[in-house]
């Protein structure tokens, strides 16, 4: 058995959330700073894609595998295009990040353990990370802890953001790289949730098409692949036209439910664990990327790493208030989505769903959205509180 190690800082999982703290690590050029990242798999490649959107002119532009200045939103009424300036829509595949965070790993000098950790014991002064066998893999001044968690707290409503993704590859053209679909609500709706379609092209070949769900329940894949068949036929495309390469799945939660961001003094999560997916959308990307930059701005000062709330605590009742009025059918999910969009300029409403807007503009976009159903969710909400409480 080989002795564990003795680091400042020890990522436990190698995902996103910790490919984007070394790289931010990295970038601050910390490399006095002893790291070491425990996960079973050393992630490479194409695992997942991340769409999200912000300002050009960050370290992930000569990732990205294409952006947009502007998106579409559909429904049956029309289609509406959203012009993004001075924000842009993004699209990063895993891959490029891994390939940055593995560079930054070797000029931080990090230690990488390929092991399941488990355990993670904390006396107030360091943590020792153990493997599932209760063996010590590393003692730490602090852990970051990425590995998927459920809330600590049920929420009173619990929704998931779940999809099925194929990148199509056609021999002709089929797509407009210039233009990606956010949203399209031309999908069937579910009797309980809301359903769009989404394509992001890469090129006039080659694109991203995904159907996606907000409900409280996944479908099967053969449920997933028939609505994927559904919305290609919406799109005009022939089945025999295009071939899928890959496939992408996933599964976000969306609810009030509490993330516990700080389960012991000097354990810190990131990402969804630690409240990094926001619950009105699914969102998680940019919150991450706040995460990292957050931490190595704390350890550069000699601080602990401990990032803050991902989303201010107004936004996470709005968001509360969100999902309680489309789960009890209080609001139609279509048009409550469709009056965001046209009652506000878009660049408001992207920067909302990232929690970066001012209260005077929150102001704004809840004055967009049908008040007396919403009243009717927020006092429903406050009473289940209250009986929470009591």
């Amino acid at each position: 058995m080989t002795s564990p190690v003795t680091v400042d800082l020890a990522l436990v999982g190698g995902g996103g959330a910790a490919s984007l703290v070394l790289a931010a690590l990295d970038r601050k050029d910390l490399s006095g700073v002893r790291v070491a990242i425990v996960d079973p798999v050393h992630k490479r490649g194409q695992d997942r894609t991340w769409a999200f959107w912000g300002e050009p002119g960050s370290f992930l532009d000569p990732l990205l595998s294409a952006s947009w200045e502007a998106v579409d939103v559909v429904t049956s009424a029309g289609r509406r295009t959203l012009p993004l300036r001075p924000l842009r829509y993004a699209m990063l595949r895993s891959g490029p990040l891994y390939e940055l965070a593995g560079a930054a790993e070797r000029r931080l000098g990090a230690i990488r353990i390929t092991a399941a950790a488990d355990r993670l014991d904390d006396d107030g002064s360091r943590v020792t990370v153990r493997d599932e066998a209760g063996a010590p893999l590393v003692h730490a001044d602090w852990v970051l802890d990425s590995r998927p968690r459920p809330p600590a707290r049920s929420g009173r409503t619990a929704w998931l953001q779940h999809f099925r993704g194929w990148w199509l590859e056609s021999d002709r053209a089929l797509f407009e790289p210039g233009r990606a679909v956010l949203m399209d609500f031309r999908t069937p709706q579910p009797a309980r949730g809301v359903s769009f379609g989404y394509v992001l092209p890469v090129s006039e070949r080659f694109a991203l098409v995904e159907y996606t769900e907000f409900s409280p329940s996944v479908l099967s894949g053969d449920e997933y692949d028939a609505a994927l068949r559904g919305y290609l036929a919406l799109l005009g495309i022939e089945a025999d036209a295009v071939r899928v390469r890959e496939v992408e799945d996933g599964v976000i939660p969306m609810t009030d439910g509490v993330f516990e961001a700080r389960p012991s003094p000097r354990v810190v999560r990131l990402g969804t664990a630690g409240g990094a997916t926001r619950p009105s959308t699914g969102f998680t990307f940019t919150a991450m990327a706040r995460q990292a930059d957050r931490i190595a701005e704390q350890v550069a000062a000699g601080r602990p790493p401990v990032p803050g709330p991902a989303y201010p605590g107004r936004h996470r009742w709005m968001d509360a208030v969100q999902l309680r009025a489309l789960d009890r059918g209080l609001v139609d999910g279509v048009a409550f989505f469709g009056r965001l969009f046209d009652r506000n300029p878009p660049e408001r409403v992207l920067r909302f769903l990232d929690g970066t807007t001012s209260w005077r503009e929150e102001l704004s976009v809840m004055a967009s959205s049908p008040l007396l159903p919403m009243m009717r969710a927020a006092a429903g909400d406050a009473i289940a509180r209250l009986n929470i409480r009591l």
